[in-house]
């Protein structure tokens, strides 16, 4: 099998959140590809598995205290052709890029692409590689035009709802493109007008561990988890109004809103506002070790998404999948790429965004009709089985590298 020498460049690796992405790594290298990971910070050290912790130790990593290796690659290429890199500077640099957050990361993977480039021919690197669709793929896109080695990317989410303004040309250049959704193809079909020939759907693997199947009482107090990043896209102020009207109707639940970020404090005091105390929890960050235990404590898992105001949005949260796999039912809205597992009726719930009472009345159709739900949720994990078998689509992803790089 003639694979080639491929980069994978990040932002962090390994990524406790990102446990998909860690996947693709470790089966692609069991599989055999020659892959290399660099990333563009530095190190992150908590709440990773032992396996996360294993794989820390080989890769290449830049960050701000290695900004002087990044000048020196911008150095390098400046000697070797000065007309290329002011070309590049004046194409790239001074670019109007969307929101300060994505503005930071697209500059310094700019700055980190020379050094990247030279290291990358001295790996004899065949093909680089983008896990996201942000600054990874800008570092990917640049070192790929100073080297002239092929790059692809990977479209996911956020990194490009709302898309930087390089995105169209990325994709343009770019050997071939990745998407984990049906639903990113069609909106990159609109906002690049780009062939979808050249876009190819590969949905993450999730492992398919057999876990211990949720008993799924459905007894009071009903048991509700939500988990995620506390971000605007997540929704989770509306999962709270809904509960406010399931205490309104009596309903004896209890709320398990696991994760933390920066709306942490807001979504505690909207709680408190609500009068909720006691009827939800917030363990903040949980482990992925410990993730099973609240999926086997659950009866039902909401996934409230939504799309924010500056157009930022979920894929396939890998939750959904992982609630699934224990054969809990889930309730989740129709936003972006969600439709593709939960089809109403027959895999889950699916609910309009941003609406608490449509959360709460499918809350109450699950808890009245537990045969139903159970249902569902079997329905649910065979087609997570079927979509998101990591040896199926890393195979997939595989063959794209195998077979489009060699053109």
């Amino acid at each position: 099998m003639n694979l080639p020498r491929t980069a994978y460049v990040l932002l962090w690796f390994p990524k406790p959140s990102e446990t998909f992405v860690f996947r693709e790594v470790v089966n692609l290298r069991k599989a055999g590809l020659p892959l290399k990971v660099f990333t563009l910070y530095s190190t992150l050290t908590q709440a990773l598995s032992e396996e996360m912790r294993g794989a820390s130790a080989d890769v290449e990593r830049l960050g701000i205290r290695h900004l002087g290796r990044a000048l020196a690659g911008v150095l390098y290429w400046w000697k070797r052709d000065r007309k290329r890199i002011m070309a590049l500077f004046r194409e790239v640099l001074w670019r109007r890029w969307r929101g300060l957050e994505k503005s930071g990361e697209s500059l310094w993977a700019f700055l980190c692409a020379f050094w990247l480039a030279r290291r990358f021919e001295e790996e004899r690197i065949e093909h680089i590689h983008a896990p996201w669709a942000s600054g990874p793929a800008t570092a990917a896109w640049v070192a790929s035009r100073l080297t002239g080695i092929p790059f692809s990317f990977t479209c996911r989410a956020w990194d490009i709802y709302p898309p930087d303004s390089a995105l169209c040309d990325k994709l343009r250049d770019a050997a071939f493109v990745r998407s984990e959704t049906e639903a990113n193809i069609q909106h990159l079909a609109t906002t690049c007008e780009a062939d979808t020939a050249k876009i190819h759907l590969t949905y993450n693997g999730v492992p398919l561990v057999s876990h211990a199947e949720a008993p799924v009482a459905m007894q009071p107090p009903y048991r509700l988890l939500a988990m995620g990043r506390f971000v605007g896209k997540k929704g989770y102020e509306f999962l709270l109004h809904a509960c406010k009207h399931l205490a309104d109707d009596g309903v004896d639940f209890h709320l398990t809103l696991a994760g933390d970020g920066a709306r942490a404090f807001q979504l505690k005091r909207l709680a408190r506002d609500l009068g909720l105390g006691g009827r939800v929890s917030f363990p903040g960050f949980v482990s992925y070790d410990a993730v099973s235990g609240l999926f086997r404590a659950a009866d039902i898992f909401i996934m409230p998404s939504v799309v924010h105001a500056s157009g930022d949005r979920d894929g396939i949260p890998t939750v959904i999948m992982e609630a699934l796999t224990h054969r809990v039912p889930v309730i989740a809205t129709n936003v972006s790429g969600i439709p593709e597992l939960i089809e109403d009726g027959v895999t889950g719930l699916l609910i309009p965004e941003k609406d608490p009472a449509a959360i709460a009345r499918a809350a109450l159709r699950l808890i009245n009709d537990r045969s139903a739900a159970l249902a569902m949720a079997e329905q649910g994990r065979a087609k997570v089985r079927e979509l998101f078998d990591p040896e199926r689509n890393h195979k997939k992803v595989l063959e794209l590298y195998q077979t489009l790089v060699a053109r």
